[in-house]
């Protein structure tokens, strides 16, 4: 699924329109998708108070047509005028002509009016402006968001769905204007808009659910920036023939662990059985064995010499060299730390020549590239995927971490173009980046994911991914997405403070499990009240 523009979009719908689908037809659409949407979410419409804000633009004009399908269905619909349009008028007296209230918010007694319909609806539906604002918000319009704020503050406030994007969100920056009002859900019409995934936007938007309004397929097939979903993930697991068997699923060698970092390895080598492979060994100092062992049961152990308790020697590299010709993925970093005779091991692994299997690059693992060159990448010619998280990314590019955060999909873009490799740059909506210059986003952010370990499950994933022979491209973005659908299922079940990075690792095989039986993010909702 294309992550658009709003400039984009416009084309979009302008060569549907070349194809003969309307711009008329697609606000028909549009608006009983949104209508269908809210009916899907009661138990009973009939007699469910719901009131539209409408404003000017196409984005009024949709709202005008979910607004005739709802009361058609039985809801009882107030429309509010936020500002006229002539354009709007047939439908308007459409709906005058039928049990729906219409409020003109410029007569005078328009706002006491909005205000008693607001502290009686169960639903609001935002309509007013979408992805053509270019301006602050004033006059008419401000006031109407000020009502609805008000509305939201009271404690049986109305659930709020804005049509497209919320009112004063930057359809491409995610800026927000002072009066836009946080939305329960985003109905986003025929492409998810980008601004819906960047901050602060992002936490205006709520649940963002993406409706079909009839747009023929092809006319976004020159947009490189995607949306994983459900369906494209469960298409994208590898097969498990039931005449299988462990080599069938391939093997992963991870290369980690330190005094510090016990932990890290264990979750990394746990996350890739999770998830399919079929062995995996950890390449360990040989006097962490023991320790990770007691919790690792199940990966085989490569013990490495040491050139200290905890550290290995720079040459356990040629016996790690040795060993990898047997796996399809390795994995390098998780807990390795900074040690000077780890970052020569490291360094001997990550630029010898040859062609081993794909690498996976975390953690300390990518502080030895950052520190080896200023053009690092010229000498890493290995086929890899780099996994960093915000910190991690300043350090191979040279910019803040705040430059980082600022523009995560143009940084992630422009570096995997420029070194490539494929890049995965961690954190609330991970961006997958590669080589030709595409891109996919994660429709994850989840706070219950900030805590320590977690990158390592990631990491391990997509080993796990890789030795099954998934393709690196989908390797990486498959488990960026089976990780981030595994932290909604596990906070769902402890909340979102004190979830663990180990909680995630049972939840992998369930997600992998509902992403096949086709209800991946399904979500346990609490029907609404009638």
């Amino acid at each position: 699924m294309k992550i658009v523009t709003a400039q984009q979009m416009r084309e979009i719908e302008d060569r549907a329109e070349a194809g003969g689908v309307s711009k008329d037809v697609l606000m028909e659409n549009a608006g009983l998708a949104v209508a269908d949407y809210i009916r899907g979410q009661v138990r009973n419409l009939v007699g469910m108070t719901v009131v539209v804000l409408v404003g000017p633009g196409n984005n009024g004009g949709d709202g005008l047509v979910a607004a005739r399908h709802l009361d058609a269905w039985g809801a009882r619909v107030t429309i509010c005028l936020c500002r006229d349009n002539p354009a709007h008028r047939g439908k308007v007296d459409f709906l005058r002509g039928k049990r729906v209230t219409v409020i003109q918010l410029d007569d005078d007694d328009g706002p006491a009016q909005l205000r008693e319909s607001l502290q009686l609806a169960q639903i609001v539906l935002d309509a007013i402006l979408g992805t053509g604002r270019s301006r602050p918000i004033t006059g008419p319009t401000g006031e109407a968001l000020d009502l609805l704020r008000e509305a939201r503050a009271e404690k049986e406030s109305p659930r709020l769905m804005a049509l497209d994007v919320p009112t004063g969100l930057d359809a491409d920056t995610g800026a927000v204007d002072t009066k836009t009002v946080s939305s329960d859900e985003t109905l986003t019409l025929g492409n998810p808009k980008a601004g819906l995934y960047r901050f602060p936007g992002a936490e205006y938007a709520g649940k963002i659910e993406v409706l079909d309004i009839g747009i023929p397929n092809g006319v976004d097939s020159e947009i490189v920036f995607e949306l994983m979903t459900d369906d494209w993930a469960g298409s994208t697991l590898p097969d498990r023939p039931m005449s299988g068997h462990k080599g069938t699923f391939g093997k992963a060698l991870i290369v980690g662990g330190s005094t510090h970092y016990v932990g890290a390895p264990y979750l990394a080598a746990t996350a890739a059985g999770r998830v399919g492979a079929g062995l995996v060994t950890l390449a360990v100092p040989q006097s962490l064995q023991m320790a990770i062992a007691a919790k690792a049961v199940e990966p085989t152990y490569l013990p490495l010499p040491e050139e200290s308790p905890g550290v290995p020697q720079a040459d356990a590299a040629g016996l790690i060299a040795e060993a990898v010709s047997g796996y399809q993925a390795l994995l390098i970093g998780p807990g390795i730390g900074q040690a000077a005779s780890t970052r020569e091991m490291a360094a001997k692994l990550l630029f010898q020549g040859g062609q081993p299997p794909p690498i996976v690059v975390d953690a300390d693992g990518l502080n030895v590239l950052a520190s080896s060159s200023e053009s690092w990448w010229n000498e890493f010619s290995r086929e890899a995927i780099l996994t960093p998280h915000p910190g991690e990314m300043a350090r191979l590019t040279g910019l803040s971490t705040k430059d980082i955060q600022e523009c995560r999909v143009e940084i992630a873009v422009e570096s995997a173009l420029k070194w490539g490799k494929i890049v995965v740059l961690k954190g609330a909506f991970t961006v997958v980046a590669y080589p030709d210059g595409s891109s996919r986003l994660s429709p994850f952010a989840n706070s219950a994911m900030a805590t320590a370990g977690t990158g390592d499950v990631l990491a391990g994933t997509i080993a796990g991914l890789l030795a099954q022979g998934v393709e690196p491209e989908d390797a990486a973005a498959l488990g960026v997405y089976l990780h981030g659908l595994a932290g909604e299922r596990a906070s769902a079940d402890l909340g979102d403070a004190g979830m663990l990075a180990g909680d995630l690792l049972p939840e992998l095989p369930r997600a992998i499990r509902d992403l096949r039986r086709g209800r991946g993010t399904e979500e346990r909702r609490t029907p609404w009240r009638t």
